[in-house]
């Protein structure tokens, strides 16, 4: 363990988390049980159990002056019990901790016994004496505030999914409505924002692509000038791209039109609002980050272009650094690596992406590398090489590239408490 501990003073109790009854475990250093394999509801009636059983063991043996409670992080069925016990009253004299431990941990500690046997609760007494040996290197249960972060950044993510799949939808939409309007790309494309109001006005005012097409040049500029509020450089050139590609669409039965378009203005409707709750997730996100992890939060956010949500958002899933060995260890807990190579020294040519770790994690710091490209020429080089060394799939490859060298700066900042520098990013 990272922390100082005295061993001989501390009892080790390994809990087995499960959906319906835990099972407990507790022993001393020398391995000699005190509790022995001891089920108890997952309620709160069953966390209180748990709670006096340890407190007996306690009470009778007064060579205990500190407790260490280890669990496996097993989704959700783990939160409420790790919360109740790191906040017990009567347990605070006794200096708990609670670890919430990566089954992969436990599952290869187990492997170390020989002649362990097969009964139903012997995981807690495995996740008991893996605290005993000091085998615990990640920080304590950080509480309510911890798992608030956390509810709030994958909520984040939730909705930028949502928004994400509602483009996607409206699009097929606007195709089948205005053909050649949805197949122009960014550069060609007449609206900076494809979702902004005046694109919104141009998909949901005209009914038809003829009303477009019939409508004069000087017409079409005053309807854009007044959605736009002036706000386009070349209105008359908008104008006339938007005209082009109504009269190149496809024409549809008049009965077709009106449902489109009534589809299509929902559609914004909805981005709109999803746009407006993120808005809103985001205010409380830094809002509840404030009081944890001062120390890292601020490492995260010296790096150009990370943002305070972003650094919030990888924060709440990695909880401690020191769990991770190294950057590819932290690679492989996010599912940034390759299936046949997990090294550093990758190319990723024709291979996919793994994926087999936290994807919220993974979210966050693609995300993270993406907005980083724009702020450091470093990262902004190494993207454009990655992106010209392939015909295919081009950005996806240089962004998860960038991604994976992101990482060793990431790990590299946070493992030494370091600010960001910009030759600590080489």
């Amino acid at each position: 363990m990272k922390e100082h501990i005295d061993y001989l003073s501390t009892l080790f109790v390994g809990i087995d988390i499960a959906s319906r009854i835990h099972v407990i475990s507790a022993l001393d250093f020398h391995q000699e049980f005190f509790i022995k394999m001891k089920q108890a509801p997952n309620s709160q009636e069953g966390a209180e159990l748990l709670e006096s059983m340890i407190v007996d063991v306690l009470k009778a043996n007064h060579q205990f002056k500190y407790v260490v409670i280890g669990m496996e992080s097993t989704g959700f069925y783990g939160v409420h019990l790790a919360n109740f016990l790191s906040a017990s009253e009567l347990l605070a004299p006794f200096s708990v901790r609670v670890y919430c431990l990566n089954p992969k941990e436990v599952r290869n500690y187990k492997k170390s016994f020989n002649d362990i046997g097969k009964n139903d609760g012997i995981d807690s007494f495995v996740i008991a004496d893996f605290a005993r040996v000091g085998r615990i290197s990640i920080k304590p249960w950080r509480g309510s505030q911890y798992l608030a972060l956390q509810r709030l950044t994958r909520h984040r993510m939730h909705i930028t999914e949502c928004i994400a799949r509602e483009k996607t939808y409206m699009l097929n939409n606007i195709f089948l409505k205005f053909s050649e309007y949805a197949l122009l790309r960014n550069g060609e494309h007449p609206f900076s924002n494809k979702y902004g109001a005046t694109a919104e006005a141009i998909l949901t005012e005209y009914t038809t692509n003829d009303d477009i097409v019939t409508s004069s040049i000087e017409d079409l500029v005053a309807f854009i000038n007044s959605k736009s509020r002036g706000r386009i450089a070349d209105p008359e050139e908008t104008a006339k791209i938007v005209q082009a590609a109504a009269r190149n669409s496809y024409r549809l039965d008049k009965c077709l039109y009106e449902p489109l378009t009534i589809s299509i203005a929902s559609s914004f409707n909805c981005i709109s609002s999803f746009e407006k709750e993120l808005k809103a997730i985001d205010k409380a996100i830094l809002q509840t980050v404030q009081g944890l992890n001062p120390e890292e939060y601020t490492v995260l956010n010296s790096i150009p272009g990370i943002g305070r949500v972003y650094s919030a958002g990888i924060l709440a899933e990695l909880g401690s650094i020191k769990a991770f060995q190294n950057a590819n260890a932290l690679a492989k807990y996010c599912g940034i690596v390759w299936n046949d190579n997990d090294s550093g020294d990758f190319e990723a040519e024709d291979k996919r992406m793994s994926k087999a770790g936290n994807r919220y994690l993974r979210y966050y710091i693609i995300e993270a590398a993406g907005s980083v490209i724009n702020h450091c020429p470093e990262y902004k080089a190494f993207y454009d090489k990655k992106y010209a060394e392939t015909r295919t799939h081009q950005h996806k490859r240089a962004l998860a590239l960038t991604s994976r060298k992101f990482i060793r700066l990431l790990f590299g900042l946070l493992d030494k408490g370091q600010l960001y520098s910009p030759e600590k990013s080489r």
